[in-house]
């Protein structure tokens, strides 16, 4: 073997236990017994004060590259990621130039990221109005799925669709067995809001009540039925909405549900006034709906856990003025995902191989990638070693993100990343990790293994 990892701590499918992981081309081959007698070119042994984790799978990342670059770039987003613990993101189609919802955007995303990369990246294509002629051949390009909105996206390139729209895509997407992310809040309800203005925080949390996305949940779940196809719910923020996608999957609708780190640490009651550094849309809700959140992931109606890391330049954010209504609504926590979700997962009695179902396997099938998000031969050799009773202060000036705005500065945090590997490599933060090799790729190389597993701001 090329690399054999002995770990007094992992987490399988069996949940977590001692095992040693034996890598061969950058898979993993076998997984035994910690003492098996397994030979290997190099032999790494942890110790019980940190987990072997499979590497983690974000399927929502604003990279922003090319055309905002300054915001956030191919390099310092898996940079981030990386140390983070994530091996694999998936980037969305928006607040980038061009959007993805070409075939020739996405070629301008992928010459972008090339040689830039630290792990590997994945994308997801666009859908706007008068853009379902494109989907096909997207899909055929290689985009994992696809990303609509129901309401101003904030991106002028980036229209929302219309009711009738959003039946017309999913028919063809029924059609090329595609998954369709939809930001899910209504115009309707929005525009029958009072608008974000203002320092108060609970100005901008009335301007995007709960009901603009029940409604908005309520009409994807109608075209899912309607149509048969495979819809996802990204960033869900409120807990209202949960009967109704349980309701629906019992019924047989093909839908699953996110939710993020932001959602499930922070709470609305604890927002200054004219900290705009927590505006996102949907906007960080009330601490019961958190808790009704955390119920959703317990019960499993609440599929998968995603950073929806959605940077900015600083300006954009506004906080000279505190303005909600003006400001950039979007929260940076890819390099913070994991220790976020784990300090409350911890509290809440939540346990490791919960944490790594959320952010790694669900992530992985969501997005069709049969051989990430977890640690079982066939995979790809993608690993973390996390000391989860480790304890750090967040202080922006360390982290990798091009943005240093974040909510959580000066927060302490359980869980310390120690090492990542991708397919068997240690990432070397300091430099790419061998190029870029996107996800499609990585699951095109694995096709035989492929078990066709069924707004940002």
């Amino acid at each position: 073997m090329e690399l054999l990892v002995r770990a007094r701590r992992t987490v399988t499918d069996r949940g977590e236990g001692p095992a040693s992981v034996a890598v061969e081309g950058g898979r993993i081959v076998r997984v035994g017994g910690f003492d098996d007698p397994v030979g290997a070119d190099e032999v790494v042994e942890l110790g019980e004060e940190v987990v072997l984790l499979p590497g983690l799978v974000d399927s929502h990342v604003h990279v922003n590259e090319p055309g905002h670059d300054t915001w956030e770039g191919f390099a310092s987003a898996t940079r981030a990621a990386a140390a983070g613990g994530i091996t694999t993101l998936v980037d969305m189609p928006l607040d980038s130039v061009p959007v993805t919802v070409d075939p020739a955007a996405l070629a301008a995303k992928r010459a972008a990221a090339t040689g830039q990369c630290f792990v590997d990246v994945g994308f997801w294509g666009g859908v706007v109005p008068g853009g379902t002629a494109h989907l096909p051949a997207l899909r055929e390009a290689g985009v994992l799925g696809f990303k609509c909105f129901l309401s101003d996206s904030g991106s002028p390139d980036f229209p929302p669709l219309s009711r009738r729209q959003l039946l017309e895509t999913l028919r063809v997407l029924r059609e090329l067995d595609a998954v369709l992310l939809v930001h899910a809040e209504s115009e309707r309800e929005l525009s029958a809001a009072p608008p974000a203005r203002g320092r108060r925080y609970a100005d901008f949390l009335a301007s995007r009540p709960p009901q603009a996305e029940l409604a908005a949940v309520a009409a994807v779940l109608d075209a899912a039925r309607a149509t048969g196809a495979r819809v996802h719910i990204v960033h869900l923020s409120t807990a209202r909405a949960l009967p109704l996608i349980a309701a629906a999957r019992r019924e047989g609708v093909r839908v699953t549900a996110e939710t993020c780190p932001h959602y499930l640490t922070l709470a609305a009651e604890l927002v200054p006034d004219g900290a705009t550094e927590y505006a996102c849309c949907p906007p960080v809700r009330e601490a019961a709906n958190q808790d009704g959140l955390w119920a959703g992931l317990a019960d499993g109606t609440l599929d998968l856990v995603v950073s929806d890391h959605s940077p900015c330049a600083a300006g954009l954010k506004h906080l000279d003025t505190g303005d909600f209504g003006a400001a950039w609504g979007g929260i940076s926590s890819l390099q913070l995902a994991l220790p976020l979700v784990w300090t409350q997962a911890r509290r809440r009695g939540f346990r490791l191989p919960e944490v790594a179902t959320w952010m790694a396997s669900s992530p992985a099938r969501l997005a069709g990638l049969s051989a990430k998000g977890r640690i079982a031969p066939g995979y790809d050799a993608d690993l973390c070693v996390f000391a989860p009773d480790d304890t750090f202060t967040v202080r922006p000036e360390t982290l990798h993100h091009r943005q240093p705005v974040t909510p959580y500065a000066g927060r302490t945090l359980h869980g310390v990343v120690r090492r990542t590997w991708l397919r068997g490599r240690e990432v070397d933060f300091r430099y790419p990790a061998g190029g870029l090799l996107t996800a499609e790729a990585t699951a095109e190389r694995h096709e035989s293994d492929n078990q066709n597993p069924g707004g940002n701001r």
